[in-house]
């Protein structure tokens, strides 16, 4: 695993998708850092206790989001460099939506 970006090395089959997936996250992660720097103004600007919890508990479930995002690229490169045909992709890539969406 690179210590940088949290990806594996690709092989040359799982390149494409891991470079999606990558930028997918880092974009997910620039989101969070402005959720995050607003959280941050509110605290300053003393907003309710309920306003801010609410505010936490989204950047909470991005961060979730995010990470669920750089797993399904882990297990996408798996099934990728294994000799797994391709209906057992499209299964693996179908079950890695329905995480990130209600993980």
């Amino acid at each position: 695993m690179n210590q940088h970006d949290g990806f594996s090395q690709p092989s040359r089959h799982a390149s494409l998708p891991r470079n999606e997936s990558q930028r997918d996250v880092v974009n997910r992660l620039k989101r969070i850092e402005g959720q995050i720097r607003g959280l941050i103004d509110m605290v300053q600007t003393e907003r309710s206790c309920e306003e801010v919890a609410q505010q936490m508990a989204a950047a909470r479930k991005a961060m979730d989001k995010a990470f669920y995002r750089m797993m399904a690229c882990s297990l996408m490169e798996a099934v990728a460099e294994s000799d797994v045909e391709g209906s057992a992709m499209r299964d693996v890539e179908r079950s890695t939506r329905i995480l990130e969406k209600y993980a």
